[in-house]
């Protein structure tokens, strides 16, 4: 290597603030709540000649590091082969089909070519969660889909922006098929502002230290983060580790999916094997190769943080294609509930199947849902629509260390619920209650972290409410002998009476009038370690603050 350690380390720096900066622009320009408020978002920076990842912004997404990768090398096959138009300078591609590297559709995804010399010289990307895209209800979280069409208008790669001039018909057809389409412009405009901001910081970088250096400091990086990742694999002892994670159900069956897990671990690699997990199933609970290829690599960045983001830092990690499971969905299963909730069962089974060889580095499960809770309706006050999409927190698992987190992020992201003030100044509603859920985090010698409660009231008009959460049957496992965390539990009131969805916090299209409530109490997580170990002094803390 040519390159010294500092301009080495420099170089790797500039690149993570390119897609730092590009991470604040998208968030401080967006429109909607769940962008703007909740960072439901993610950047980085793609090689011109695989897609792969050269670097991603630290407050983006996590489960994103996978699919972003995987949708941009997609994009570069399909130029390639002349099924999509080729790129010239200025232009912008937007694509939320699943099934190309996506996640659900709400997830829709920007990239553009950057140049440099008149040659591309990597790719630009982010993606934003769109509060909704059309389909059967407002939101796109519908529960009871059984096709990808009731979830929402489906995007193949187009070019959006054409030499940077916003394409009109491609953007009237769009807006005909989505709800609140007015409010979509902010939006549009903020992704691909924040995609210009990264091509004003690269060009900073790579005029002050020279096209070939930064190539180089870019193949050095990937090479290093493999090199470290599988020195850190080798802490884990050769053999076969096996898991098992449960999907509540899918929304349309009432019965539970597995995901069964085995791990075998030689020398510098880790391989991964879902083959035994459920088959395809009917509702939105599918999960397409790249989220579940996307979830794996989580689940390892949660486990050794230390290791750069970069693809060479997934270079040690085989995940077998589970051809016919439910976690390689193909067209046209329904797939809203594989980011926010398939992904994170994913990464739970990773962490089970791992703690035993890694019980200082591996905690016990995590809430592992994103808490989709969608409301959409008329506000009569306002003579408007509008759709209102609230993610939530969970507790974590308890570890090697300390008790869980309380009303910690979910596995997948860095997501933060939106402020309830935010929300009431938005939307036509109340919070009556947003609390910590009290004794939800599950018994060990270090207990979960305790989930949330909230308590929403429609204040105006009529709306209809949809869920797509899990964990409401099976609490998030426990380790090492400790207790799981408390279930999710959803409830509505309205007419003087009390319902609970039959599938537990999965459910779509509940009409709503004024003064009906939602009340969602979400997991706590997994306890770690025999309770009986755990130091008294922390128990009569516990039971001093009504934690339990």
């Amino acid at each position: 290597m040519s390159l010294d350690p500092i301009t080495l380390s420099v170089i790797q720096a500039g690149l993570q603030q390119v897609c730092d900066e590009m991470d604040l622009s998208f968030s401080r320009a967006a429109f909607s709540p769940v962008i703007a408020e909740a960072n439901d978002r993610s950047d980085g920076i793609y090689s011109a000649e695989d897609g792969a990842l050269i670097a991603q912004g630290a407050g983006g997404l996590p489960v994103f590091v996978g699919t972003m990768q995987y949708s941009t090398r997609v994009l570069i096959e399909m130029i390639a082969a002349g099924t999509v138009a080729a790129p010239k300078p200025d232009d912008i591609y937007i694509v939320n089909d699943p099934y190309l590297g996506g996640t659900h559709l709400m997830d829709v995804r920007f990239a553009r070519p950057f140049y440099r010399n008149g040659k591309i010289f990597c790719w630009l990307s982010n993606t934003g969660h769109w509060p909704d895209t059309g389909g059967a209800v407002p939101g796109g979280f519908s529960a009871s889909a059984t096709s990808v069409e009731q979830e929402g208008l489906r995007l193949p790669p187009v070019r959006l922006f054409k030499e940077g001039e916003l394409d009109p018909e491609i953007y009237a057809i769009i807006c005909s098929n989505i709800r609140v389409a007015d409010q979509r412009i902010g939006d549009v405009k903020a992704q691909a502002a924040a995609l210009m901001v990264g091509e004003d910081r690269l060009n900073a970088l790579l005029d002050r230290y020279g096209d070939d250096t930064v190539q180089e400091a870019i193949a050095e990086l990937r090479v290093r983060a493999e090199t470290q990742m599988r020195s850190l694999i080798d802490e884990i002892p050769d053999g076969t580790y096996r898991s098992r994670a449960w999907i509540d159900s899918d929304g349309v069956v009432n019965e539970p999916l597995a995901i069964k897990l085995m791990v075998t671990k030689t020398p510098g690699h880790l391989q991964f094997d879902f083959s035994e997990s459920s088959p395809p199933c009917m509702g939105p609970m599918n999960s397409v190769l790249a989220t579940t290829l996307s979830s794996v690599y989580l689940a390892m960045r949660h486990i050794f943080p230390e290791v750069p983001i970069s693809a060479g830092a997934f270079a040690p990690l085989e995940v077998l294609r589970p051809d016919g499971t439910f976690l390689d969905a193909q067209y046209p299963r329904p797939v809203s509930g594989c980011a926010a909730e398939v992904s994170q069962r994913i990464a739970e089974a990773v962490f089970a199947a791992l703690v035993d060889p890694l019980p200082d580095r591996v905690t016990a499960a995590p809430a592992g849902t994103s808490g989709n809770f969608a409301l959409g309706g008329h506000d009569p006050q306002a003579g408007r629509d509008y759709v209102m999409y609230q993610l939530s927190g969970g507790g974590y698992g308890g570890n090697a260390d300390h008790d869980g987190l309380s009303n910690g992020c979910s596995t997948i992201g860095i997501s933060k619920a939106p402020p309830i003030e935010i929300m009431e100044q938005n939307f036509p509603v109340l919070y009556h209650k947003y609390a910590m859920r009290e004794g939800s985090g599950g018994a060990g010698k270090h207990r979960g972290g305790l989930g949330l409660e909230y308590e929403v009231e429609l204040r105006r008009g009529t709306a209809r409410a949809s869920f797509v959460m899990d964990h409401g049957r099976f609490g998030p496992q426990g380790a090492l002998g400790g207790a799981d965390g408390a279930v999710n539990e959803v409830r509505i009131s309205r007419s003087g009476g009390v319902y609970t969805p039959e599938h537990l916090s999965k459910e779509q299209d509940i009409p709503l009038t004024a003064g009906d409530r939602v009340n969602v109490k979400t997991p706590g997580g997994g306890g770690y370690g025999d309770p009986a170990d755990r130091d008294p002094d922390l128990d009569r803390e516990d039971r001093r603050l009504g934690r339990v």
